[in-house]
């Protein structure tokens, strides 16, 4: 067991246009991470076949694009994505946005351009 924490992550990444992510937990059957996004960020459409996803908002506004809906979600709750599911998450507030993530299983090598998904 180790204790792990946005400062003492097991691993810290960059990503998209100036967001930060840090691992807390990263096994095959599951992942979980904390991530910031910047004021007016996006990231790419995007499914996964087998990973379904769950984000709690720690800070700010998320906005959530799926399967060309749109979902505002505010700190303080949280969103459940279905495995399969085409979507994104928008920062288009003005302040930082920030969220926990958790994948089951692990979305490593289950991340796919937006199209429309096979059936798992």
């Amino acid at each position: 067991m180790k204790l792990v924490s946005k400062n003492n992550p097991m691993r810290h990444y960059q990503w998209g246009d100036g967001c930060d992510g840090w691992v807390l937990v990263d096994t095959a059957a599951l992942s979980v991470k904390q991530e910031r996004m910047p004021p007016n960020t996006a990231e790419t459409v995007h499914y996964h076949q087998y990973a379904q996803q769950f984000f709690f908002i720690l800070h700010g506004t998320a906005t959530f694009e799926v399967d060309s809906q749109s979902f505002k979600i505010a700190a303080g709750e949280g969103f459940h994505i279905k495995a399969g599911e085409t979507h994104r998450i928008i920062n288009e507030g003005d302040e930082d946005l920030e969220f926990v993530l958790s994948s089951q299983p692990s979305t490593n090598n289950d991340r796919y351009p937006s199209q429309t998904p096979s059936a798992p």
